[in-house]
């Protein structure tokens, strides 16, 4: 009977805890609920008024606001949204004792109006990449204002949502709640979206006055202390409207967060109500699952990861951050240094997001499909490049006049050069990859393909590439099983026999290993006699990248090794090879690249590429039925100086200028 009783308290107990879990889940995740920690230190600096106007309502509400910050004897500056570079300057307002206040509104289609387009972009890009961290804009305060109009049912006050969001996300502390205007006089809760906003800058100017005198916001209702708060007694409040002094603010004066009242929820959960709790959580998953599955067996499309434009049913495009990087003159990736590649000019794309693998490493967290063969509807090959080239050059445009951006590599960006195929998927299971290569030819743009090395029979049937790529994670069958985790139960013969595909190949072939600390980097021996099995042009060797905490990794920051630590793993592996010797660094990508002495002419390395010249080369090999072929030799060119390993430079285009994150102590920002 004991026994019994102990399985059934336990039992109660793991439910009491999943309620707990998800109640502090919900607690965490929503941003409507918790604005900040306790004000560690409430003097302000300053107020800075950042707008995001089209019609010049928000522009005219920054002037007044300013006038008013300022007659209480607080600095106040107005900022133009598209005058203000958030990646170089945003987060000094973490540590400069300023209230950031952002008054936007929300254009055509819910989209931001045009001078705050960029700052809008670079802060939702940046709350959800791992490069940033979520702690990026830990200290920064802020209030939002949107301008909107409820006719618009689907787009109402988009923008101020989205920025309150993001920033929150980011770990910035919101001092007050969110405030809506709306121009819709019928359902403005004050008679118009100016009236809306004066009585949201009456509660501001209020709070900004608490902040500045260095007092906690109270709240209404919430606190442990009960009546005996000090914070009500301390100024006399009355007992039904302030109670303690701990600092939580909605998202929005008008929105509901869809959970219980914390005034009215209990701290203790009856047993009998669990059974009604976990029927509430089935029926959500029953239904999100149902769902889903609708939506992919209905239309046969797949997800795309988080950044993608998704292009057809199974297709996407995505604007890589060394693109960004190099508009700006921030430098290219490791491909601008390994091989000539002009980053600004590369398009990221791929005609499969489907995968066979589940790599502990995935950029993109596991997010788009997997499978071992192609079980989706087809697009032609011609749609995905002409909307990938479209879409490609949509994200560009965004670019234009954005701070720090040269101009005529904002006008070359437009007219994609070069193709990387992919960082997601596994291209070569698009049946029609083929023809997606010829077109990408005959557009003059080169291509970078990578594989998994799980399908070797569709490597041998690939026309000429500009350069193809094989990821080997691992060197034994037990660590790439444990590291790629593939879905094939023959993973191991397919991977050594793409190996042996990619080495009957003539034009540029590469092996790529990513190197996971306590994991692959005890395996010398073993990745040389891969490299004798395929005989790679090149071997490029990177540290893992770490994409922050995942549920379907194990992977933390003790697995990235620094660059140093894959210097002298590349040292040890070239000094076992041969016929290869270290050529090149990219120290800003944690890579190195062991090129075949063949690529080394009179002492001088030529694993740069004559893209002119692979054009010209394909053409012909095209024109002659494939009669006419040509190797990797047949299209180098002279790499330089700053790119070589042991240079000064590290591998980074003295013609730009580098640029380094604040607290950033560890690179990890992967190529």
């Amino acid at each position: 009977m004991w026994n019994n009783r102990l399985y059934v308290y336990s039992a109660a107990a793991l439910l009491l805890g999943f309620c707990f879990l998800l109640q502090v889940t919900r607690r965490k995740v929503s941003p409507a609920l918790v604005t900040s920690d306790e004000d560690a230190d409430v003097h302000v600096s300053g107020v800075k008024i950042f707008y995001g106007s089209q019609t010049g309502t928000a522009k005219g509400f920054a002037s007044e606001l300013s006038q008013e910050v300022q007659a209480l004897g607080i600095p106040a500056e107005v900022i133009d949204m598209k005058d203000f570079d958030p990646d170089d300057r945003l987060a000094d307002e973490c540590v400069s004792k300023s209230v950031c206040v952002f008054l936007v509104a929300t254009y055509t289609d819910g989209r931001p109006t045009q001078n705050a387009e960029w700052f809008c972009k670079w802060l939702e890009e940046a709350s959800t990449d791992f490069r940033y961290g979520n702690s990026f804009l830990k200290g920064l305060r802020y209030a939002v204002f949107g301008l909107g109009n409820s006719v618009y049912v689907g787009h109402y006050n988009t923008v101020g949502t989205n920025v309150d969001k993001c920033l929150w996300m980011l770990s910035a502390r919101r001092v007050l709640s969110r405030g809506e205007g709306d121009g819709n006089v019928v359902k403005s809760r004050h008679g118009s979206v100016q009236a809306d906003f004066r009585a949201w800058k009456v509660r501001f100017l209020s709070r900004l006055r608490a902040l500045a005198r260095g007092e906690k916001k109270s709240c209404s209702g919430n606190c442990k202390s009960g009546a005996s708060c000090k914070n009500r007694k301390k100024h006399g409040a009355p007992e039904e409207e302030e109670h303690g002094s701990e600092l939580i603010e909605s998202s929005s004066e008008e929105e509901e967060s869809g959970w219980p009242d914390e005034k009215t929820s209990r701290s203790v959960v009856d047993v009998e109500d669990l059974g009604n709790i976990m029927n509430s959580v089935k029926k959500a998953k029953l239904i999100l699952c149902s769902a889903v599955f609708s939506e992919i067996f209905t239309h046969q499309h797949v997800f795309p990861p988080s950044g993608y434009k998704l292009i057809g049913s199974h297709s996407g495009v995505k604007l890589c951050r060394w693109t960004k990087s190099m508009l700006r003159g921030r430098g290219g990736c490791y491909k601008h240094t390994f091989y000539g590649i002009e980053s600004h000019r590369c398009m990221e794309t791929t005609p499969s997001l489907a995968c066979a693998n589940k790599c502990v490493f995935c950029w993109r967290h596991h997010t788009n499909p997997v499978g071992t063969e192609w079980r989706w509807k087809m697009d032609p090959a011609e749609k995905i490049l002409q909307d990938s080239l479209e879409k490609h050059q949509n994200m560009i445009r965004q670019f234009r006049g954005v701070p720090g951006v040269k101009p005529e590599r904002y006008e070359e960006g437009l007219a994609a050069k070069h193709c990387a195929l992919s960082l997601v998927g596994e291209p070569i299971m698009y049946p029609e990859i083929n023809t997606f290569l010829r077109l990408l030819h005959s557009h003059r743009i080169s291509s970078f393909l990578v594989t998994n090395a799980q399908f070797p029979e569709e490597i041998r049937n690939l026309v000429p590439v500009t350069q193809l790529y094989v990821s080997v994670d691992a060197s034994t069958k037990d660590s790439l099983k444990k590291i790629d985790r593939p879905l094939f139960k023959d993973f191991w013969p397919r991977f050594l026999d793409c190996l042996r595909a990619l080495g009957e190949k003539k034009q540029r072939t590469v092996y790529r290993l990513t190197l996971v600390k306590a994991w692959n980097v005890e395996e010398l021996q073993a990745y040389a006699e891969l490299i004798a099995l395929g005989q790679p042009d090149f071997i490029e060797v990177k540290g893992v990248t770490y994409c922050g905490e995942s549920s379907a990794s194990s992977l933390t920051m003790a697995n990235v090794p620094w660059h140093q630590e894959v210097v002298a793993f590349v040292q040890q592996l070239a000094d076992m090879l041969p016929h290869y010797q270290i050529a090149c660094e990219h120290e800003h990508s944690n890579c190195l690249l062991i090129a075949h002495r063949k690529f080394k002419v009179n002492g001088e390395w030529r694993t740069w590429i004559d893209y002119d010249r692979f054009q010209d080369l394909v053409q012909a090999h095209e024109d002659s039925g494939g009669q006419q072929t040509f190797s990797a030799l047949d299209y180098t060119a002279k790499t330089p100086s700053w790119a070589l390993f042991g240079s000064n430079e590290q591998g980074f285009d003295p013609a730009d200028t580098r640029f380094q994150r604040r607290n950033k102590t560890k690179d990890i920002s992967g190529c």
